[in-house]
């Protein structure tokens, strides 16, 4: 029995409220590996912000790809989804357009919009990744545990 998640069960999970891992690229040294917020609709690809001056905005620019794990941890109906591909677009984030919706995606309107007014978004960049290579397991599928 596979436990492998069909194409919309991983769009659907990929979807859902998790904070990804992104592992990237990093000239002379290991990949680097962190937590990120990220939004995913399979007509776009996935979408992360970090500030162009960062060592992850650095990595994402000189690499042009990256991975993202998102994961459900709690046992015995442990999930994850693993997508990896190149960045089919950078750009300046904007405020109204994708930083004000992804911090409401992880704290809701209200915190979102405190949080977003408190945040510096000069230097931020959006980039945008078409998955072309997915992992996945559900041991949901394993039937009762």
């Amino acid at each position: 029995m596979s436990m492998a998640m069909t194409q919309p069960e991983r769009e659907a999970f990929l979807a859902d409220l998790h904070v990804g891992v992104i592992s990237v690229d990093q000239p002379g040294a290991p990949p680097l590996s962190v937590p990120i917020w990220y939004d995913y609709a399979p007509a776009t690809g996935l979408w992360v912000i970090t500030g162009a001056g960062s060592v992850k905005g650095r990595c994402l620019q000189a690499a042009g790809r990256f991975t993202l794990v998102a994961q459900t941890e709690a046992p015995p109906a442990y999930q994850y989804v693993s997508v990896e591909g190149p960045i089919i677009e950078t750009r300046d984030a904007d405020v109204e357009r994708d930083l004000r919706p992804m911090a409401h995606r992880y704290f809701g309107a209200e915190t979102g919009d405190a949080y977003t007014a408190g945040t510096p978004h000069e230097g931020q960049l959006v980039f945008v990744m078409q998955p072309e290579r997915w992992r996945t397991v559900d041991y949901r599928k394993m039937g009762a545990l």
